[in-house]
């Protein structure tokens, strides 16, 4: 019998570009629930990508970085028979964008020394670019999948 499926949380566009996608990364920057902060550091990170770029529209950088940022394939564990095997798998859309999310914000984090929205900036840019910690970590990603090839077939 299939698991019930989960309602999932609808989020509203953020009000300044209207993207749904804008306002999911804004929550993902927000710390102890400071959502103003975490749209200042956004914004803030905007225009300097409309700066650095010379892109009148940041949203569309922002949009390149995390489909860049974003990874094909991952390895799952999977038990067979007393052995773990990391059995390579597709990564659906939505966790594609999660890790990208995800990946593009620790990278921005794990920079010193400059205020956030600076280092947001140039990671987005970075990985707009196919360059930066986020796609580093998507290519070992890919690489792990890659030399774990020979257990696909124990795919579920």
């Amino acid at each position: 019998m299939r698991r019930k499926i989960k309602n999932k949380n609808e989020i509203s566009p953020d009000f300044m570009y209207n993207s749904e996608k804008l306002e999911k990364f804004i929550n993902y920057i927000m710390w102890s629930g400071k959502k103003e902060t975490a749209r200042k550091v956004m914004y803030r990170a905007f225009d300097i990508i409309k700066e650095k770029t010379g892109n009148p529209n940041p949203l569309e950088v922002f949009d390149l970085a995390l489909r860049n940022a974003g990874p094909a394939t991952e390895v799952r564990s999977k038990r067979i028979g007393g052995a773990n095997y990391q059995v390579p798998r597709e990564v659906r859309a939505e966790r594609r964008l999660a890790l990208a999310m995800r990946w593009i914000r620790d990278a921005a984090r794990g920079g010193k020394a400059r205020p956030m929205h600076q280092k947001l900036a140039d990671e987005i840019i970075a990985a707009s670019n196919n360059e930066g910690s986020a796609i580093k970590k998507k290519e070992d990603t890919h690489k792990m999948a890659e030399a774990n090839k020979a257990f696909a077939h124990f795919a579920w």
